[in-house]
């Protein structure tokens, strides 16, 4: 019943970006170029380095640069890879000193007030994503929201307009995301002057660079016009996107990403720190983006439900799953290609009906008991526990229903 171990994130941060490791299932054992969890503990959603308790090569120690191979025996794995700022070339963003990200412009507001203070205007452009990107309705590319871009906005533009009152802040956006109190922002910074500017996907901004100044163009809709602006900084709202190998761990983990790239829970109301594989559990903005509060919460349910597995001592496994009678199975391959969580598979050593060389196997550790093998497979060769056939017939055989004085039973066929 163990699960394979996964890599940790940046030290300090609520998942930061996913450290290069590798993992070999299997055995209930995870090999990871990095050290991994101490055994029995599940990985913390903050995503701090843990080290193999008396094993030399610590992330930080000896060893660490060429890395090496740490086996690690625990019941749950934790995923809390976090999103990261995504960058490309628009808008003159690496080519041009003046354009920064919303993250580098309240780094300068904590670091540098000075320069923010002595600035005349500052033209913030929200929903920046890749050029060529899908309108925001579809399901792929950057159209997704990415969510708490448009608070961080109106935290920045006030901190500046505190900073210098006169300073000019203009916010060229599609549509303002501010839900719940968060909406206070919003109305402070409209009551502060910053103004807002809107803009659709037909007409986006356009940036280019004038005789050393920024020229910043945009098509007012209400207005008809195009209004141009010449800030001293340009500040980009950029997507929020999964961290770098994100892919490739769903697929070492055999756990599902959702259609913007982030991990995908079992049930968004019912299970949203659940894989429905069980033992691995997502936090942070690793399920997807979060403000911290936010994160913090899921993180603590997600600690919550990882010790409801790892309290119990033995962990008892099994109840209604799928069993696969191999002397019946054709090795057809319908419920390996049924299956919605691909649990069963063929093992080249068992034999099947009439001597086939490969038989269906179904791990009960793995299996979620939801049926649909046992309703596809057409050798009859799989049953689900407490839910075979033969249970299900004598339930039918003897079954009666009453209505008013009428009467219909099984077997007879008699109705009075």
């Amino acid at each position: 019943g163990e699960i394979p171990a996964t890599a940790e994130g940046r030290p300090g941060t609520a998942g930061g970006p996913l450290a290069q490791a590798g993992l070999q299932t299997g055995g209930g054992r995870g090999s990871v170029e990095r050290p991994a969890t101490a055994a029995g503990r599940p990985a913390t959603a903050a995503g701090r380095p843990a080290t193999a308790a008396g094993r030399p090569g610590t992330a930080a120690g000896p060893g660490a640069a060429e890395g090496i191979d740490t086996y690690v025996e625990h019941g749950v794995t934790i995923v809390a890879t976090g999103g990261e700022e995504w960058r490309g070339d628009v808008y003159l963003l690496g080519r041009n000193g003046r354009v920064i990200t919303e993250v580098e412009l309240e780094d300068r507001i904590a670091h540098r007030p000075e320069a923010i203070a002595e600035m005349d205007h500052v033209v913030m452009i929200q929903c920046v994503r890749s050029p060529g990107a899908p309108d925001p309705s579809a399901s792929s590319g950057h159209s997704y929201c990415s969510r708490i871009c448009c608070t961080n906005s109106m935290k920045n533009a006030i901190r500046i307009k505190l900073l210098n009152p006169d300073c000019r802040v203009t916010i060229l956006y599609k549509d303002i995301i501010t839900y719940g109190f968060r909406e206070q922002y919003y109305t402070e910074a409209r009551r502060r002057g910053v103004v807002f500017v809107r803009y659709d996907d037909a007409a986006e901004p356009a940036v280019e660079e004038v005789d050393g100044r920024l020229q910043v163009s945009v098509q007012e809709p209400i207005l008809k016009q195009a209004l141009t602006f010449e800030p001293d900084l340009l500040v980009l709202n950029m997507a929020i996107v999964p961290s770098a190998g994100t892919a490739k761990l769903a697929q070492t983990l055999s756990v599902p990403l959702s259609s913007e790239g982030f991990f995908m829970e079992a049930h968004l109301k019912m299970r949203p720190m659940d894989f429905m594989a069980e033992g691995i559990f997502v936090a942070g903005m690793a399920h997807y983006p979060k403000f911290i509060e936010e994160t913090i919460a899921h993180a603590q349910a997600t600690a919550g439900r990882a010790i409801t597995i790892l309290a119990k001592q033995p962990l008892y496994i099994g109840g209604s799953v799928a069993v696969v009678d191999q002397s019946k199975c054709t090795g057809c391959l319908t419920c390996v290609r049924t299956c919605p969580f691909g649990i069963p598979q063929i093992q080249p050593g068992q034999v099947g009906v009439g001597g086939i060389v490969g038989a269906a196997y179904i791990d009960p550790a793995l299996c979620q008991g939801c049926g649909t093998c046992t309703g596809e497979c057409p050798a009859k060769a799989i049953q689900l526990l407490n839910y075979t056939d033969e249970q299900i017939l004598a339930q039918v055989r003897d079954w009666r229903l009453e209505i008013g004085g009428w009467r219909l039973e099984a077997g007879g066929g008699n109705v009075f």
